[in-house]
């Protein structure tokens, strides 16, 4: 009986990565979720990839610590306010002050040496590059890159042939139709946290970009928040 393909998804706690790692078990790999300590502001967002790796079954679920000054300068990591109320205009004009310097180019580059150990060919991240908030590390040509990057990189494709895929199943799609394809694979969103700013409890402040989506998001999909109703 042939083993399920392993594969490393980034999962971050938030909505994309939960959704993102069902597809990867949907498609019949064997799921090793990853998730990051980088110094932000609020590890809740640890507390809920840890609940949505659990849920879904992952077959592993590693927390990796990244000493913080490498993430110095973002409103994420603590320099700086978090901005609240912006239009889809204002989110789009460039990169926010959220923005984290390197931090997917650093992620991916963990997820690609943890995939070559395990012998595994594909590496799953929930970017987007419609409700992308002006991150210039959530579009294709930054994907693209780094898979040539890694295919370059490694000695399972330099000398074995055995190249690395990329997996970005939600870079076209709006938020709207990310949620509703977790949906029917029965993401429980509950579990999820995305806002970057969040209260007592992990409450979502319901102003910041990421909550602004997020709504945005489920009125489109037709559907309720479980993580705020």
């Amino acid at each position: 009986m042939m083993e399920n393909p392993k594969a490393v998804v980034l999962l971050s706690g938030g909505l994309d990565s939960a959704t993102v790692l069902a597809i990867a078990m949907d498609q019949g790999f064997e799921a090793h979720a990853l998730t990051f300590r980088y110094g932000q502001r609020h590890w809740a967002e640890i507390e809920a990839a840890r609940a949505v790796a659990c849920a879904a079954s992952a077959a592993e679920h590693r927390i990796v610590d990244i000493g913080p000054e490498a993430f110095k300068g973002s409103a994420l990591t603590g320099d700086g306010d978090v901005p609240k109320g912006r239009s889809q205009a204002e989110m789009d004009a460039g990169a926010p002050v959220t923005y984290v310097p390197a931090r997917n180019t650093i992620f991916l580059a963990y997820a690609l040496g943890w995939a070559e150990v395990m012998g595994a060919l594909d590496i799953f991240i929930g970017v987007n590059a419609l409700d992308y908030s002006g991150y210039p590390d959530c579009r294709p040509e930054f994907l693209a890159a780094f898979q040539k990057m890694a295919n370059l990189a490694t000695k399972t494709a330099a000398e074995d042939g055995r190249k690395t895929t990329i997996h970005a199943p939600l870079i076209d799609l709006t938020k709207g139709r990310i949620i509703k394809r977790g949906l029917e694979l029965g993401v429980d969103y509950g579990l999820t946290l995305s806002c970057y700013d969040p209260g007592p409890g992990a409450a979502p402040c319901g102003e910041c970009d990421a909550c602004r989506l997020r709504s945005g998001g489920f009125e489109e999909a037709g559907s309720t928040d479980p993580a705020i109703s």
